[in-house]
């Protein structure tokens, strides 16, 4: 989705303040100034295209919302974002760990299909200032001030964009305390939809899950040459196809040693991702694997191009006293910082 093709139609905003005992319902849609469009086009382009997005399908059964939306009609806009509303808010008012927050409901279109988008923007707690007028005199003090929303820069914890035509459902949300305990309160109490993980959560696990393989069957001593190895097939996997398969990927850098592809697949399997994609897009995910990172046991720490490895601009050499030697070539100059 691209944030210039995103058409506004709708937004209506509703106060949930669990502190006020009640949500404060809008009856009317928001007039929509330019910056205004800017601001909820910017946190929608955010979540949909956010590697930390995840996928969602409602348990159609159980969902309220799901219920709510199944026979969606704009001119139903108003009550339908209502209900939304008071329906999140019950579920805050009985776990007072979730934050209190502006929930803005969105009807749009983009790439040729309808959305709704559901923001809810916790409050910032922040200073500012006030002058106090008192006799004679003007007194400037500095308080802290609660209901400030996410600037348009920061993500938001807890979103969803849901495609009106099959209810399919993109979210981003954070755990809260609810009865003693963290949990995805807006996937599992809210919305009561099945998530599937994210794009960077996989990434990650995929990457612990190399470590693990390797520190399991190398050496101390010898672990950081397979590492690098499999850190520089990642790198071109996402360069070249924007991504890959969990278990091709396996096959590449285990090519050799079947053992350790069994061993990858297994921890790898109790997430259910073996034979899932994954195609990270936010370059914030991806930019650790265009470095290969060296520290020395003497405290020396080396960044090194992945181009510049891959070319073999950077040798690393096993002396036969044991010590390890880096020959770097093919430099140009070299410039001192500070």
């Amino acid at each position: 989705m691209v944030k210039e093709e995103i058409r506004l139609r709708q937004v209506i905003l509703h106060i949930l303040d669990s502190t006020a005992g009640e949500p404060v319902l809008s009856d009317d849609c928001l007039e929509m100034n330019a910056e205004l469009q800017e601001f909820i086009k910017e946190h929608i382009i955010k979540l949909v295209n956010g590697d930390d997005s995840k996928k969602c399908e409602f348990h159609k059964k159980e969902s309220e919302v799901y219920e709510i939306l199944d026979t969606y009609d704009d001119a139903e806009f108003v009550r339908i974002s209502k209900d939304l509303a008071k329906h999140l808010y019950s579920i805050m008012n009985a776990n007072i760990d979730i934050p209190s927050a502006d929930l803005f409901i969105v009807r749009f279109s983009a790439d040729s299909m309808e959305y709704l988008a559901i923001l809810k923007m916790n409050y910032k707690t922040m200073y500012t200032h006030r002058s106090v007028p008192e006799e004679n005199m003007i007194r400037n003090e500095v308080f802290r001030f609660k209901e400030l929303l996410p600037t348009e820069s920061q993500r938001l914890s807890e979103a969803a964009v849901i495609r009106l035509n099959d209810l399919a459902v993109s979210l981003i949300e954070k755990k809260a305390e609810i009865n003693g305990k963290k949990e995805d309160y807006f996937s599992e109490l809210f919305l009561k939809c099945k998530t599937k993980l994210s794009d960077k959560k996989k990434l990650n696990l995929v990457q612990k899950a190399i470590e693990s393989v390797n520190n399991q069957a190398y050496e101390y001593e010898e672990v950081y040459e397979p590492q690098m190895k499999a850190k520089s097939i990642i790198s071109e996997q996402l360069e070249k196809n924007g991504g890959f398969v969990v278990e091709e990927l396996g096959d590449l850098i285990f090519k050799d040693r079947e053992d350790l592809n069994t061993a990858y697949r297994d921890k790898l399997e109790q997430y259910d991702i073996v034979k899932e994609e994954v195609l990270p897009k936010a370059e914030s995910t991806t930019k650790k694997y265009l470095k290969q990172h060296l520290i020395t046991d003497t405290g020396i720490e080396i960044k090194i191009p992945m181009l510049q490895y891959e070319e073999g601009n950077a040798e690393i050499i096993n002396n036969p006293d044991g010590t390890i030697s880096l020959h770097i070539k093919n430099i140009g100059n070299i410039t001192a910082r500070f």
